[in-house]
């Protein structure tokens, strides 16, 4: 299977819709599916930007007609019955085929999003190309009950799309990307499941985002990384 790991730098507006066509465009050939960060249709710190950015099913209908040739993911704020979330949609076939949202929403420190965003509450695989998929959204990764929900479900892919922010920097090199690997290996390891992990780069507000989007293979190995700080798209022959 081929996958293209999209690490891009999502602007705080709705241009972003228009990058993300173009990439898909761009790879559908060449790829199976194609794996955004998570809010990458929205940017990240949206606070009360989200009354005006949020997005509806229906605005995103050419990426449904788009994954008539290549499946793909995104993050993206949507706006649900006077509500918001922070949520994971998986396009294929010509539809939305998933729509999770994220369960555990930060609020603390930089993270502020359990004052804009209403949580989800269940963790759902599906499948897709005859192969079980399940998606998550960055801080739900830190839970260990997630990982429990997830052995249970018994995925052969795990897509995390995640906004990691550049934390801890020594001479050791950044402490949050040793922690994230650490977390991402572990579970891949315990699911016996691939993981595509897609974390952002670019700056919001003071906030810097370090990139570093990988494939995990199911025995927790790193099989690819991409760069730290820097856009790039890259597709990775992934056995699942």
């Amino acid at each position: 299977m081929r996958v293209t790991l999209a690490q891009i730098a999502p602007k705080l507006n709705r241009t972003n819709l228009g990058e993300i066509i173009k990439i898909v465009q761009d790879v559908h050939s060449s790829s199976d599916l194609v794996v955004f960060p998570e809010l990458s249709l929205s940017g990240y710190m949206l606070q009360d930007k989200l009354t005006e950015d949020a997005w509806v099913l229906d605005e995103l209908s050419e990426l449904a007609e788009l994954s008539k040739n290549i499946d793909i993911v995104v993050g993206v704020a949507m706006r649900e019955d006077g509500s918001f979330r922070n949520a994971a949609l998986y396009f294929s076939d010509g539809k939305l085929t998933s729509e999770h949202h994220k369960v555990h929403l930060p609020n603390y420190g930089m993270f502020e999003e359990a004052r804009y965003f209403k949580a989800g509450d269940i963790f759902e695989s599906f499948m897709a190309d005859d192969k079980r998929v399940s998606m998550v959204v960055c801080e739900d990764l830190w839970h260990k009950n997630v990982h429990h929900d997830l052995i249970e479900q018994d995925p052969d892919l795990i897509i995390a799309l995640v906004a990691s922010p550049a934390r801890g920097f020594s001479d050791d090199g950044l402490e949050i990307e040793s922690k994230w690997y650490e977390i991402i290996q572990t579970l891949a390891a315990e699911c016996k499941a691939t993981l595509v992990f897609v974390n952002r780069v670019g700056f919001e507000d003071g906030l810097g985002f370090w990139g570093g989007s990988c494939v995990v293979d199911a025995d927790g190995k790193m099989v690819d990384k991409l760069q730290k700080f820097k856009t790039q798209i890259k597709t990775i022959e992934v056995k699942i």
